[in-house]
């Protein structure tokens, strides 16, 4: 029998997280590149983002054709635009100068898929890439992943927020990851719960 499903949160309602959300108006633009198997992915930021900030747009796919429309309005785009990826090329968001609001394009995915999206996608190599400097570990701990500096979607773009406009409160981005977090970690039986804890 399939699960009664939130209709405004779209996550099941023994897992909503609508008392936990509070929208937020940003003057950055937040687009995602996402990776087909994220979309029904229970533990996917991306969505928490959405519900967080309405104006997020996601673009799912893996392959050029699959980000036309995305590509199209880049190209129409007056503002700067940049991705989000640590590279050798890349550069901390923190000495980078932003005139004006800028778009970050997000690729969301584990490291893997998300290197695979920048390799299937050279087009992504015409904009300056940025990255972030951790000073510290993700908060996203139901999680795993490869790499020591990996950041949920949503904590990048917090961050990232952060950064480029100051006076900006993020509360509402991590009050929402951890809402999550919290909630999948009592979900669980109590000897794995002891893992997280």
């Amino acid at each position: 029998m399939a699960r009664s499903i939130c209709p405004k949160c779209h996550y099941p309602f023994s897992a909503c997280l609508c008392s936990s959300i509070i929208p937020m108006k940003i003057s950055t633009e937040l687009l995602v590149l996402q990776d087909p198997n994220e979309v029904g992915h229970a533990k996917n930021s991306v969505r928490l983002m959405e519900l967080v900030i309405p104006e997020t747009r996601v673009y799912v796919g893996e392959v050029p054709n699959d980000f036309i429309s995305l590509r199209k309005y880049l190209k129409r785009c007056s503002k700067p635009i940049y991705l989000v990826y640590p590279s050798d090329t890349s550069v901390d968001v923190a000495e980078a100068k932003f005139d004006e609001p800028p778009v970050l394009l997000f690729l969301d995915g584990t490291w893997r898929k998300a290197y695979k999206l920048l390799q299937l996608n050279p087009w992504l190599q015409d904009y300056p890439a940025l990255h972030l400097e951790l000073t510290s570990a993700s908060n996203y701990k139901i999680r795993k992943a490869s790499r020591t500096d990996s950041l949920s979607t949503l904590e990048a773009a917090a961050m990232m927020l952060k950064t480029i406009e100051p006076d900006l409160k993020i509360t509402p981005l991590t009050q929402a990851l951890d809402a999550m977090v919290q909630q999948r970690i009592s979900s669980m039986p109590a000897a794995v719960r002891k893992r997280y804890e």
